[in-house]
């Protein structure tokens, strides 16, 4: 795995990147600052003269608000014309039209140009204790040389390339690289099958794959170049697969793979950044929807570094020589926007985490906080909650003085994890962040700050929008619910510059999924409640996603594997509520008739069918096997119906007049054994000790 360099190239790098930054910078006017204390990039706003007024004027007068910010933050090498253009009833979305820039010169170059030896990475790789530290320097140069290697190798501006990588510094400096090119990149979780990852190669069109010979994690080795080789053979786009080296461990090398490291050595450390326009395409990344198709969103170049920026800034009072620690993959949006492209467009020290919370002991977590001084944590519900359960003293053990900022993402945090973290991690003088956001926002929208210092956080709440955030709440006739204390469908009155712009290569998907149910609206798939004060708390999916660990899984796509058991008739599969992993994953599963086999056998097999299709957490918790599924006279399965059955709400069932038969609901529950899934439960926490 590379190496931090020697200094001689550094200054190299560093003195092209003066130069580079001297073409992209486009300084405007002074502006007068009445805001400057708290949002310098606010200064010179008419009339604002604290936060609330800030943030009122952020939605009254969106465009004036962005413009100023986009101005400020970030490096144009040609400045915008057109703040938006937007229309959410056609899922147009458009923002600083006319502006030119390079991510990877905002993220890079023009902190290498003022603080060359400000430490960009710290990899707190799977072996504790063997951290490493890399410059902004050392990181510009990686990415400079990586990206020679994919232009010799022919990825041109506008391709898409597939990074398959654990979280380390040659997957920042290769999505980094990509960037600097002007190729988008698709990275897909190193946790995925060959199956998942062959359907991401080929939606994205990919020609070009990075990966390593061997992920690391929780002192496990994964063969991630062996599930590369497997994906391959259905990938018949793919002519180059470039594999970097994580362990000493050889692979075997085919015609078409590159010994990437190898190869960068021999490349110029000056690579000249393509000048992008403000919507070209930065990345796409694939996020399970209701339907078994995963779908690629796309995030484009400016709007999203800004939002990404302006948030990792503000929600986490995020301070220059901060240490910030989002123990996310970079597989997921919250690895792209709060490990890579939020933090670096800051000029931030950001943390990799390569190992687990519990590996080699439930200390992980706050021995890594004390070993690198972390002043912001970002991290999952999921885990706060296996922690909890160890007990005190593995937090108590260290030292977490230096923590300012706690923060929880990927689902509601309950309030007992709330808390734990607040009163135990936080020693009950951090703040936590409860941030709800998703992979189609681009970065954080609700959360309990940016706020007054002294302004209430209430456990469990996402809280307050954030600054251009219109969040509304709608009733089943597509109203807007203008009163407080009530709860309805979470959708978006405006749009904001790090949004989503469409689905790649399905346009019409996307207009479908997030403008059709409410017109004029973006729609989040959420339900909200919102209380007397105003604050949100997220109440959970309204469509057919389960939430498992933080990680979205449509429950077509596990129905779509378990049904190609040719055992297997038909199923449905739902979420239920699980102490650790928030939901866990319920199949129903009807057997062909004259079928003889054993349950337990067959609920082996079928779990292992997910796992190597989808991912091992995608894997049924329970599978109950039954005689034939409530459905409706038109023939849809009533999977509201199943899962309040799982969770044993009986008087929740509603109306079930319009079932075709309803004693296949009473079948069912005669059958369910609710007790199991607490059984289940606890295997899968001993499991993870």
């Amino acid at each position: 795995m590379w190496l931090p360099c020697g200094c001689t190239s550094k200054y190299v790098a560093s003195s092209f990147a003066r130069r580079t930054l001297a073409s992209y910078l486009h300084v405007s006017g002074r502006s007068r600052c009445n805001v400057a204390a708290f949002m310098p990039e606010a200064a010179g706003l008419e009339g604002v003269s604290g936060r609330a007024a800030l943030r009122e004027l952020s939605v009254s007068n969106s465009e004036s608000f962005w413009a100023a910010v986009a101005r400020h933050r970030l490096c144009w090498s040609t400045p915008f014309h057109t703040v938006q253009d937007c229309d959410l009833s056609r899922g147009k979305i458009k923002w600083f039209e006319g502006g030119k820039l390079n991510v990877s010169v905002n993220c890079l170059d023009r902190h290498v140009h003022t603080c060359p030896e400000r430490v960009a990475l710290i990899w707190e790789r799977d072996e504790r204790g063997s951290e490493m530290k890399y410059t902004y320097g050392e990181l510009l140069e990686m990415t400079c040389r990586l990206g020679n290697l994919l232009r010799r190798h022919g990825v041109k501006r506008g391709d898409c390339v597939t990074i398959y990588m654990p979280t380390c510094p040659l997957a920042v400096a290769s999505m980094l690289a990509c960037a600097r090119i002007g190729a988008a990149h698709n990275v897909v979780f190193a946790g995925f099958s060959a199956d998942a990852l062959a359907e991401r190669i080929r939606d994205a069109q990919s020609s070009t794959v990075i990966t390593v010979n061997q992920g690391v994690r929780g002192g496990k080795v994964t063969e991630l170049k062996k599930t590369v080789d497997t994906a391959m053979q259905s990938c018949p786009t793919v002519k180059q697969v470039f594999v970097a080296m994580r362990t000493d461990n050889p692979v075997t090398m085919t015609a078409r793979d590159i010994a990437m490291e190898e190869e960068m050595l021999k490349e110029d450390v000056v690579c000249e950044p393509a000048v992008m326009n403000s919507e070209d395409v930065l990345f796409l990344l694939y996020t399970s929807g209701s339907t078994g198709k995963p779908k690629g969103l796309v995030h484009t170049q400016a709007g999203y570094l800004l939002y990404a920026a302006l948030t990792h800034r503000y929600v986490f009072s995020y301070h220059d020589g901060d240490v910030f620690g989002c123990v996310a993959d970079i597989g997921w949006i919250t690895g792209h926007s709060y490990v890579v492209y939020g933090p670096l467009a800051n000029g931030a020290t950001t943390v990799l985490f390569e190992s687990t919370p519990i590996y080699p002991d439930p200390g992980r977590y706050w021995d890594m906080v004390e070993r690198l001084k972390i002043n912001q944590f970002y991290g999952a519900p999921t885990a706060i909650r296996l922690l909890l359960k160890y007990g005190d003293q593995w937090v108590n053990k260290y030292d977490r003085s230096t923590l300012k900022t706690l923060g929880s993402v990927g689902e509601p945090i309950n309030t007992e994890a709330w808390e734990w973290y607040h009163r135990v991690v936080g020693d009950g003088r951090c703040p936590v962040v409860d941030t709800w956001w998703q992979t189609e926002t681009g970065g954080i929208c609700i959360a309990p700050r940016p706020s007054d210092p002294d302004a209430e956080i209430v456990p469990g709440m996402a809280m307050r929008p954030f600054f251009g955030i219109n969040p509304v709440l709608m009733d089943t006739e597509g109203e807007v619910l203008t009163s407080n204390n009530t709860s309805g469908a979470l959708c978006m009155a405006q749009p904001w510059p790090g949004m989503a712009r469409t689905i790649h290569n399905n346009h019409q998907r996307f207009i479908d999924t997030y403008f059709q149910p409410y017109p004029g609206y973006f729609f989040t798939g959420d339900g909200a409640y919102r209380s007397e004060e105003g604050y949100y708390q997220i109440t959970g999916r309204l469509d057919d996603v389960i939430n498992v660990s933080g990680h979205r899984i449509g429950t077509a796509e596990i129905e779509d594997v378990v049904n190609q058991c040719p055992a297997v008739a038909e199923s449905a599969v739902v979420g239920y509520t699980h102490s650790i992993k928030g939901q866990g994953v319920y199949a129903f599963v009807v057997l062909k008739k004259g079928i003889d086999v054993q349950e337990a056998d067959l609920s082996r097999q079928l779990n292992g069918m997910v796992s190597e299709k989808i991912a091992k957490y995608a894997s049924p918790d329970f599978i109950q096997f039954a005689k034939r599924l409530p459905k409706t006279r038109s023939g849809k399965i009533m999977r509201r119906v199943l899962r309040k059955v799982v969770e044993s709400d009986l008087e929740g069932l509603g109306d079930l007049s319009t079932l075709d038969d309803p004693a296949a609901v009473q079948e069912i529950i005669q059958d369910i054994n609710i007790s199991a899934l607490y059984i289940k439960e606890e295997i899968c926490r001993k499991t993870a000790q």
